[in-house]
């Protein structure tokens, strides 16, 4: 007998005929949506635990792997912050429960506050993991003068990045980002928001996160600075900070 509470793995079409990868556990709203990190995956330590919870918690749980990464189809190189949005856009739709609490991870965590804004009526609350918005206009500002080069030449720059592989940063995806650029003026979401970031974060500084608190138009915005976690925040104690603020947000209102 098959255990109902086993992910069906299915596939989300996009209209350009890309395919998403994705996995959708069923159980009770609100549901978990889990949005991924650059060059990360749906299989990382953070959706694994996420899965793990709503399992044990008979909660919805749906993650997916972003275009370009993972199990999912299309090039990275051609990602762009409004093309993930549109496939975060898509994965809610596929999500059952009426209500959904979005985890974002990273660059994730600017998805997810996008995704708010597109649909209030179905975001209940944010978990933010160092989340990154306005990230595309810091690595402009900080671009060396040989990815200037090779960005105006070849329209692609390989960063080096100390998790791996260098990752394509795009000349599509610099211009693309600005027009999604959050922190230059207020952000109109109202749902509960909680926030969490290391304080030795080397790629994204704290700092942001404190500004991006002050920003929302939420009431309800809780920051908790780990004083000795990174960028990742995927040890036992950092996710157990995680799955704690989403607990919170998870109760009946």
């Amino acid at each position: 007998m098959q255990d109902a509470a086993l992910p069906d793995t299915i596939e989300i079409l996009r209209p350009d005929g890309v395919r998403l990868a994705a996995r959708r556990q069923p159980g009770d709203g609100p549901a978990i949506l889990f949005l991924h990190g650059l060059m990360s995956t749906m299989q990382g330590e953070k959706a694994a635990h996420l899965a793990g919870h709503a399992r044990a918690h008979g909660r919805e749980f749906l993650r997916y792997d972003a275009s370009g990464h993972g199990d999912s189809g299309g090039r990275f190189a051609d990602g762009t912050i409004g093309v993930w949005l549109d496939d975060a856009l898509l994965a809610c739709g596929q999500v059952r429960s009426e209500r959904i609490v979005v985890v974002g991870s990273s660059i994730g965590g600017w998805i997810a506050l996008l995704l708010a804004l597109a649909h209030p009526d179905r975001i209940a609350g944010l978990v933010l993991v160092a989340p990154a918005p306005d990230m595309t206009r810091r690595v402009a500002a900080r671009l060396p003068p040989e990815a200037r080069q090779a960005l105006d030449r070849d329209g692609v720059w390989q960063r080096p990045s100390r998790y791996g592989e260098p990752i394509p940063i795009t000349r599509r995806m610099l211009e693309d980002g600005e027009r999604h650029c959050l922190l230059h003026e207020p952000i109109g979401i109202r749902c509960p928001v909680r926030i969490l970031h290391g304080q030795r974060d080397d790629d994204v500084p704290w700092q942001d996160s404190l500004q991006l608190a002050g920003r929302l138009a939420a009431d309800d915005v809780q920051l908790t600075l780990v004083k000795d976690g990174d960028h990742r925040l995927s040890r036992r104690n950092d996710l157990a900070l995680m799955t704690a603020a989403l607990d919170a947000l998870c109760q009946p209102a």
